[in-house]
């Protein structure tokens, strides 16, 4: 579904709109402190009687003038309404309360990205994370990831996960249909895949390919849970081209993964997928396709969310539209045999096979 064919706004809506994004980051910190400070959940248990802006400084142990101005940015964000000198909470304030995606996005965006994304324009000349000097020195965010302060590691994992967690499993039962029993798990990250895939069919074997980091988490999990006979381990950098994919496996599964890399550097683990794979063997891609969404503002995440791959990951990928993913499918030799949209919050699955010559 394309969203974005026509202008919908009016030139007045328009203005307003731009207003709203020249003076995003100061609300965006702006909630984020009403929600942390715990001012929202006070004005939310307070109900329909509300709370007065003194009422709120005494709770939370804040200067009358702190919980003014907070309170004041609050209301034109719809976070909290105002009667009688009285504050109650707004639609906007409990979504930012309650909805475990904005919880996730808005971690992800202040410990992950925001101090990074002041060197936006710097990553988009260069084609380089330079966002990432604000955590230390590294080429890539996946080197760091192990290294990170763990508050920072804790929302990236948790933004991560959420994305893909809830598609496995709906996805679980198209990839063990009988037919795989030993598949490769490339980028298996913290081992989500893995230990779902064990647990669902005792008949399953997974290795992990990942970066030593990685890994190392991923074996951990693995032993705390007694399945270490299940899950193998294979530490390989793929941005190496020398690097070989295995052979020997039913079927290769990459889950939030090729997003993580340019498309010359998919092409270039697509065709190694090719040359590791049998005749019989298959490619399972579950991937975001900010294309493929059934609500324009799943495809605005996703869209904003490639920003951070420029800034902070890696410096050249991103959250691809299907329209790009599949031609470097196609280029790598390969072609989907399956294809499944709208899985969980935003998913597609792709099973692939060796094209036919």
């Amino acid at each position: 579904m394309n969203f974005f064919s026509k202008d919908k706004q009016s030139a007045f809506d328009a203005k307003e709109t731009a207003q709203w994004i020249a003076f995003g980051p100061v609300i965006f910190q702006a909630a984020r402190v009403l929600r942390n400070t715990g001012i929202l959940a006070l004005i939310e248990e307070s109900g329909n009687t509300g709370l007065t802006n003194e009422e709120i400084a005494e709770k939370t142990n804040l200067s009358n003038y702190g919980a003014r101005v907070l309170l004041e940015s609050g209301l034109s964000m719809g976070l909290v309404l105002v009667n009688d000198k009285r504050y109650t909470l707004g639609k906007t304030g409990h979504f930012i309360l309650h909805d475990p995606l904005t919880k996730v996005n808005m971690d992800f965006v202040h410990d992950v990205n925001y101090k990074g994304l002041f060197y936006l324009d710097k990553s988009i000349e260069t084609g380089k994370p330079e966002g990432l000097k604000e955590f230390g020195s590294w080429n890539t965010v996946y080197e760091a990831l192990s290294q990170l302060p763990p508050h920072v590691q804790e929302s990236w994992f948790n933004f991560d996960h959420f994305f893909s967690d809830d598609a496995f499993p709906l996805v679980l039962p198209k990839v063990y249909n009988g037919e795989v029993k030993n598949i490769l798990d490339i980028g298996g990250n913290t081992g989500k895949w893995a230990i779902a895939s064990a647990r669902y069919s005792p008949d399953v074997h997974i290795t992990i390919m990942d970066l030593p980091g990685q890994l190392d988490m991923a074996r951990k999990k693995a032993e705390q849970l007694g399945l270490s006979d299940r899950i193998s381990f294979l530490a390989v950098n793929l941005l190496e081209e020398n690097a070989k994919i295995p052979k020997g496996f039913d079927a290769i599964w990459m889950s939030q993964f090729l997003d993580c890399f340019s498309e010359n550097q998919i092409v270039s683990i697509l065709k190694r997928c090719h040359e590791a794979l049998d005749d019989n063997g298959y490619v399972f891609i579950l991937e975001p396709f900010w294309d493929r969404q059934r609500f324009e503002v799943a495809s605005f995440c996703l869209q904003q969310t490639s920003l951070y791959f420029t800034v902070l990951a890696n410096g050249n990928s991103q959250m691809y539209s299907a329209e790009v993913f599949l031609k470097c499918i196609d280029e790598a030799g390969l072609e989907v045999a399956e294809e499944t949209d709208r899985i969980g919050i935003s998913q597609t699955l792709l099973k692939c096979k060796k094209r036919k010559q």
